[in-house]
């Protein structure tokens, strides 16, 4: 069994992505992914924030009907924007996040608006998210303007004022200003990208996960990878050491994209670098026991 957590997908091709014209994946591409890739089941991720938006993507009820047509390949999250109901740090945003729960959806995310993590509309949803049970799935920003996310300074000094502020509230952490944070030496001029090498003790990731059992880790997209494939020895024990915070992700958007994630954990498997144990909760077990899929982990 393996759960993909992190996947965007829209019905039909509109305004492009990029220049080079690309569009999201349509829910049949991202099965012919899954299929190809051997992933079981996967989570998709609405849209919210128009920081985040060059393409129009799949809104809370388009992403439930795309589970009603495929029950046995997708969920859904819901996502609400900080700034819904008037922009207003008080707004009753659990009307929205109880409409989508009571609907099926598992949590809210991915975050992309480009406030600061802290900011009083930010920690307002999360107030909301924490009341209405619902986990949280957030793209981390290294700066206001120009970028899509919640903004952090080096060392996620904000993030960690989250954790402390919301126990209860279980945060997904994901994109390289949070994955570059794994290593000790990281510098500002390298926290939007993908640094390669060892990685060095001291770094805010281990550290948070060690110390706030509300911190989970998404290991989607490049920013994941990259954490965990640029040094392989550390990698391997990383994913050993914090088995039960971390989940399955690819972060696909076009049927182009090309992700390595799941054949990666299994090659790790096989050749017996990664126990049994430590690839059953990464793959399906983690996100079944968080988000109360009902699989059996």
């Amino acid at each position: 069994m393996m759960v993909d957590i992190h996947l965007h997908t829209y019905f039909i091709p509109g305004l492009p992505r990029n220049d080079q014209g690309d569009n999201y994946a349509s829910p049949e591409e991202l099965i012919a992914v899954m299929d190809r890739t051997g992933v079981d089941k996967g989570i998709l991720l609405p849209g919210a924030s128009p920081e985040c938006r060059t393409q129009q993507t799949t809104p809370p009820e388009l992403a439930l009907e795309v589970v009603s047509r495929y029950p046995d390949r997708f969920y859904a999250f819901c996502n609400v924007d900080p700034r819904a109901e008037k922009n207003d740090p008080e707004a009753d945003l659990s009307r929205h996040l109880v409409y989508y729960k009571e609907r099926g959806c598992k949590g809210v995310g991915e975050i992309t608006a480009n406030l600061y993590f802290d900011d009083p509309l930010v920690f307002n949803l999360f107030r909301h998210c924490r009341d209405t049970r619902m986990p949280v799935l957030f793209h981390m920003a290294p700066r206001q303007g120009g970028y899509y996310g919640l903004v952090d300074d080096l060392g996620l000094p904000r993030l960690e004022k989250a954790l402390a502020a919301f126990p209860d509230l279980p945060f997904l952490g994901h994109s390289q200003p949070f994955w570059a944070e794994v290593s000790g030496d990281l510098r500002e001029d390298l926290r939007n990208r993908y640094p390669p090498g060892p990685v060095a003790p001291g770094g805010a990731v281990p550290r948070l996960l060690e110390e706030y059992p509300n911190l989970y880790g998404d290991l989607s997209a490049g920013s994941g990878f990259n954490a965990v494939s640029r040094d392989p020895d550390w990698g391997c024990a990383f994913l050993d050491r914090f088995q039960d915070r971390l989940l399955l992700g690819t972060d696909i958007c076009s049927p182009k994209n090309d992700m390595q994630h799941a054949p990666h954990l299994r090659r790790l498997r096989d050749e017996g670098r990664l126990s049994e144990e430590a690839f059953d909760k990464i793959a399906w077990r983690n996100a079944d026991r968080l988000l109360g899929l009902g699989l059996g982990g």
